[in-house]
């Protein structure tokens, strides 16, 4: 911007968008001084280079503004636990797939963990089908990430929004 604009002659843009035409780094820079702006290259890699007669401050206040806005705009998505038991009720397991599915869409991930106790790792199918009756009460909303997979006394599966 401003003095450190080495080539000549650059085509020069007003504030309002106005092509001033091509001209001399210096002609240029007292145009834009007379108007009390900034001059700033826009386009260095075109013959003749491009700048444009600005407010340098207000344009890189914007810049920030504009980024600030998407940044909030954006959904991170997160993974969220639910955790079953081999033995579980019925009433239980509503409240915890009706929990899975408000993760779900609210766009987050949800992993379902199986935690086996002692003498229930002899029976991993029992966990299993609990596994299997959470993914098709979910698979209107959900679709399977990550297959169920035994970790220690563990298994999960992670199931993805739709």
């Amino acid at each position: 911007m401003n003095r450190q604009i080495r080539i000549s002659p650059v085509r020069v843009i007003s504030n309002d968008g106005e092509q001033l035409g091509v001209m001399p780094v210096e002609e240029a820079l007292t145009a834009a001084q007379e108007r009390g702006l900034d001059l700033v290259e826009v386009a260095p890699l075109a013959r003749p280079p491009v700048v444009k007669i600005m407010d340098y401050g207000k344009f890189k206040f914007e810049q920030a503004k504009a980024a600030r806005a998407a940044k909030k705009k954006q959904h991170v998505i997160h993974l969220k636990e639910v955790k079953f038991r081999p033995g579980i009720d019925d009433h239980d397991f509503a409240f915890k797939t009706r929990h899975a599915r408000e993760f779900l869409k609210d766009g987050n991930k949800v992993k379902v963990t199986m935690m086996y106790r002692g003498r229930q790792m002899a029976h991993l199918e029992l966990g299993r089908e609990v596994l299997d009756r959470v993914a098709t009460e979910l698979k209107d909303v959900s679709k399977i990430e990550q297959e169920p997979k035994l970790e220690g006394r563990n298994m999960s599966m992670v199931l993805a929004p739709k």
